[in-house]
C-alpha cells in the first residue's frame, strides 16, 4: 500500500500556545481484510526496541528536560513531527500563515513551520538555598533531598521564623480554620499537602498559597505528612519532595519549596515529642481544630529566578476516517527541564506515553485498514503547567468536540507491576475491558473511574469519553531527577502499546 503524510500548521495560537497539525493519509483504497485479523497484523508491528529508542531520545540531555514553553520543548516537537512525518511520505509547505522559524522540511526540501504566540515561562536558576535552623545557628538543607523550590515561584530573598498552619484550610462554613491562634504576619508558613479525610471539598496547592499570602506570610513550606492517605499509599507516595509548579500568576504568588518529610518533622520535633507532625496530623484528621504553632525553627530561602518568553507547542497528527466522528489519543510530552541546575529526564513521565502515542500511530498508519472513525494524534506540551495544552485543544479543536467520540491519555506507561491502571469516564466500564481481549491483556487491567489529573481531564470536563492508561504499581521516579531511561520496563511498555492500540481500534471502528 502506498501511503503519504499531509502536514499543515493551523495558526491556532490561544494564550501564547501553537498547535501543528499533521495528516496521515492513505493514498489509494485498501485493500479488503476483516477486522480481527488487520488488528492482529498490526499488534505485530509493534516494536519494544523502537520505544524504548524514542524514550533514551526524548530523555537525553539533547532535550533538557523538554520544559514547556522552552527552546528544547521546540525541538522536542519538532522531533515528535519528524518521526510522525517518516521520510517517504510527502510534506506540503506551511498555510495560512507566515514562516516564523524552520520546523520540518518536506521531500524537496520545502520549509514548514509554525505560528505561535509567546508565553513566559520561569526558571529557578542554578545554586539555590534553603537553611533551616535557630536564629544563629541555620544548617544548608540539601538540594532534591531535603526540599525543592516550587519550579514557578518568585526569586526569594527571605529570613524568617516557622509558623505551622495544619493543611492550610480555611472554611468558617465548615468550622475549619487552620490560621487561628497564630499571627503568619511575617512569617514563613509550613502546611501539609492533601487534605484531612473529613473535609469534603477539593483543595489545590494554589489555594493555600492564596490563603498564605491573604494571611501575610512571606514564604511557604510544603510537605507531605507521615500518615498517607490510601490513594497515596497506592501511588507509592513517599516523603521524598517533587517536582511541582504552583500554578499561581507571578502577581500572586508568594515563594515557596516542597521540603521532605524527614525535614518538616525535624522543624516540628519538640524534646517531649518526636513525633509531633505525626501526632499532629492524627488530630488534624479527626476534626476541623486548628493546630497552628509557631515553631522554634527559622528558615531562609535564598535564590534566583529568571521569566523569559518562548513557544508552548502541541504536534497533531491524523489518520482519517471513512465516517464523520473522531477519536483522540493523546500524550504529553514535556517535563521540568533543568531548574535549580538538575536534569528532569522525564523518561516514565511522560516520554513513556509519547513512545506509545508514536508507535500506535506507526502500527495504524501501516495498517491496511480504514477506520471508520478518523483517529487523532496528540503530543501535548504544558501538562506539568495545569494542562495547557490540553485545554487549548478543546478550547479550539481541531475537528468538533461533539463529533469527538472517546479521549485515550496516556501517561506514564513505562514503570511499575505490569498491569495497566485504566480511568474511564463517560463509557462503560465493559468497554475497557474488552478492548484488553483482542491484545490477551484482559487479565492484566485495573478499572477505575476518573482520575483527578492528566491531559483527560479538559476532555472530560467538555463531555467527551475518556480512557486514562497508566502502567499499574509504584512509580519509584516520579517527578525526580532519577526518572531515566534505564528504569523503564520494556514488558510494561509493550503491554501499554498493545492495549492503547487495540483500544483505539475498538473505539475507531464500533458502530
Amino acid at each position: 500500500m502506498t501511503s503519504s503524510l499531509t502536514i499543515a500548521f493551523l495558526a491556532t495560537c490561544r494564550m501564547a500556545l501553537c498547535i501543528i497539525i499533521m495528516c496521515l493519509i492513505s493514498a489509494e483504497p485498501a485493500p479488503a481484510q476483516s477486522s480481527d485479523a488487520g488488528l492482529q497484523a498490526s499488534l505485530g508491528t509493534l516494536s519494544t526496541e523502537r520505544m524504548l529508542a524514542d524514550i533514551r531520545t526524548l530523555s537525553a540531555p539533547t532535550f533538557n528536560g523538554r520544559l514547556a514553553g522552552s527552546d528544547d520543548d521546540v525541538q522536542s516537537a519538532k522531533w515528535v513531527a519528524q518521526e510522525l512525518a517518516a521520510t517517504t511520505l510527502q510534506l506540503p509547505p506551511i498555510m495560512n500563515g507566515s514562516l516564523m522559524f524552520p520546523f520540518v522540511s518536506g521531500k524537496h526540501g520545502t520549509p514548514l513551520g509554525v505560528m505561535a504566540s509567546i508565553i513566559p515561562t520561569s526558571t529557578i536558576q542554578p545554586d539555590p538555598e534553603l537553611r533551616i535552623g535557630s536564629v544563629d545557628q541555620m544548617t544548608i538543607s540539601s538540594l532534591g533531598v531535603d526540599y525543592l523550590p516550587v519550579f514557578d515561584s518568585p526569586a526569594a530573598h527571605i529570613q524568617s521564623r516557622i509558623s505551622f498552619v495544619g493543611y492550610g484550610i480555611v472554611d468558617p462554613a465548615r468550622g475549619i480554620d487552620d490560621y487561628a491562634g497564630v499571627d503568619v504576619a511575617n512569617r514563613i508558613v509550613l502546611f501539609l499537602r492533601g487534605k484531612p479525610d473529613h473535609y469534603p471539598k477539593p483543595v489545590s496547592h494554589a489555594d493555600k498559597v492564596r490563603l498564605a499570602r491573604d494571611h501575610g506570610a512571606l514564604a511557604y513550606l510544603t510537605a507531605t505528612g507521615p500518615i498517607l492517605n490510601p490513594y497515596e499509599a497506592r501511588r507509592g507516595v513517599t516523603g521524598k519532595p517533587s517536582a511541582f509548579y504552583g500554578q499561581l500568576p507571578p502577581d500572586h504568588a508568594i515563594p515557596g519549596a516542597w521540603i521532605s518529610t524527614a525535614l518538616a518533622e525535624q522543624i516540628l520535633a519538640t524534646p517531649s515529642d518526636a513525633d509531633r507532625l505525626r501526632h499532629l496530623q492524627e488530630q488534624l484528621n479527626k476534626n476541623g481544630l486548628s493546630r497552628a504553632t509557631q515553631t522554634d525553627h527559622y528558615a531562609a530561602l535564598r535564590w534566583n529566578t529568571v521569566t523569559q518568553e518562548g513557544l508552548l507547542t502541541n504536534v497533531i497528527g491524523m489518520l482519517p476516517g471513512t465516517g464523520p466522528d473522531t477519536i483522540i489519543i493523546g500524550a504529553h510530552r514535556d517535563h521540568f527541564g533543568r531548574p535549580a541546575g538538575l536534569l528532569f529526564p522525564g523518561a516514565d513521565d511522560n516520554a513513556s506515553g509519547t513512545a506509545v502515542m508514536l508507535e500506535v500511530a506507526r502500527a495504524l498508519a501501516k495498517s491496511d485498514l480504514r477506520p471508520q472513525r478518523t483517529i487523532l494524534f496528540a503530543s501535548f506540551s504544558g501538562e506539568e503547567r495545569d494542562l495547557l495544552g490540553s485545554r487549548l485543544y478543546v478550547a479550539r479543536p481541531v475537528v468538533p468536540l461533539a463529533s469527538t467520540k472517546a479521549m485515550i491519555n496516556i501517561d506514564h506507561a513505562g514503570v511499575g507491576n505490569g498491569r495497566l491502571t485504566i480511568g474511564v469516564t463517560g463509557l462503560e466500564k465493559t468497554v475497557a475491558q474488552q478492548a484488553g481481549e483482542p491484545a490477551g491483556l484482559a487479565s492484566k487491567l485495573d478499572l477505575y473511574g476518573f482520575f483527578p489529573g492528566g491531559d483527560h481531564v479538559p476532555f472530560k470536563e467538555a463531555g467527551v469519553p475518556t480512557v486514562t492508561v497508566v502502567s499499574g504499581g509504584i512509580h519509584p521516579h516520579y517527578h525526580q531527577p532519577t526518572d531515566t531511561a534505564d528504569t523503564i520496563s520494556p514488558d510494561i511498555l509493550m503491554t501499554a502499546a498493545r492495549y492503547v492500540l487495540s483500544l483505539a481500534w475498538q473505539l475507531a471502528t464500533e458502530p
